[in-house]
């Protein structure tokens, strides 16, 4: 598989990676075969969280005696000095080794998560010591807000930035990206599969392989996601006009103001699965799934119409969805 430089870290990594967010739904056991499936198969960038729940345990009880073959990137959502560098610690007591090539700060939202992170006393000095004590290699930022990681870009603290881009969002290729090239920051996108609800898989990875990413982490969860979607950078060839035109038309389909499935807005209070809401309700509603979905719907614990409207969840959207008005609208569908 093709393997690009990762900007200034000089790290050279497969540009179709490992995203480590769906391993957090497996069974500590369930999560080894995928986590080695994926090195086995030449992968060797694996991208995590300090949020993803056990998923750093899991790269640690799994994969650590494998340390030598891939690149370890982690993030925290930590703003203050003092607990990213707990987190720091944290996250290399689970993964099992004594360094972390990237370590990343997490979903830079709003203007105020900036300037903590900046300020004296900030997650950004946690992060610098870190890096001098030789416990991570570099420094990422991450996040949903182009103009606040353009922002963060210009400061030249960051080798890396990570963002959403894919067929839909394709905002970062307007000033995000030339910017960070001409800086030589490498370029990490996530949803590069809009956090599982493309279909075109095949195409959707084809169309970031002809920009200037420098690598691609999609969520996997099965070992077959994994031959699925590094396939594309094993025999590349660009799209044509007729495939340009399906991943347009199902752009269309999806919206530009799509559930991600990252997560974030979970747990729920009344234990609604929030982002397999909205996946069955854009199967009913958009791919003809008529009679299957309302099937498996019925069989859910905890319906749409459960929702208590809190609003907890908007407050953790990094989109900013109106998670209520549209749980309202699975329920008026499916029941």
């Amino acid at each position: 598989m093709e393997k690009r430089r990762l900007g200034r870290t000089g790290l050279d990594v497969t540009v179709i990676s490992f995203g480590a967010l769906p391993i957090q739904r497996h069974t500590m056991e369930d999560a080894g075969p995928v986590l080695n499936a994926a090195l086995d198969a030449g992968i060797n960038f694996i991208d995590t969280a300090r949020a993803y729940s056990d998923s750093e345990e899991k790269i640690g009880q799994h994969i650590s005696s494998r340390r030598s073959e891939y690149y370890l990137a982690t993030k925290s959502m930590s703003r203050d000095k003092s607990s990213m560098a707990k987190d720091i610690e944290t996250s290399l007591t689970n993964m099992r080794t004594d360094y972390i090539d990237i370590y990343q700060i997490h979903n830079i939202k709003e203007r105020k998560d900036f300037e903590a992170v900046m300020a004296p006393g900030g997650a950004l000095e946690a992060l610098k010591e870190a890096q001098a004590a030789g416990k991570i290699g570099h420094i990422g930022v991450t996040g949903h807000s182009l103009p606040l990681l353009i922002e963060a870009v210009k400061t030249n603290e960051f080798s890396t930035v990570q963002v959403p881009f894919n067929f839909i969002e394709t905002g970062a290729l307007d000033e995000l990206f030339p910017l960070a090239e001409s800086l030589d920051v490498g370029r990490i996108v996530m949803k590069p599969l809009g956090g599982g609800q493309v279909r075109s898989i095949d195409l959707a990875l084809r169309f970031l392989l002809e920009h200037n990413i420098t690598v691609a982490i999609p969520g996997m969860d099965k070992v077959e996601h994994i031959a699925q979607n590094i396939a594309p950078a094993k025999k590349f060839h660009p799209l044509t006009i007729e495939e340009k035109n399906i991943l347009k038309d199902e752009a269309q389909q999806i919206g530009p103001n799509f559930c991600r499935r990252c997560g974030y807005c979970m747990p729920c209070a009344a234990e609604i699965d929030i982002p397999q809401m909205f996946i069955f309700h854009l199967q009913y509603a958009f791919y003809g799934l008529k009679e299957a979905i309302p099937k498996r719907y019925a069989a859910m614990k905890a319906k749409a119409s459960a929702c208590i409207d809190c609003g907890v969840c908007e407050t953790r959207c990094p989109y900013d969805l109106p998670i209520r008005d549209r749980l309202k609208q699975v329920a008026q569908d499916l029941g």
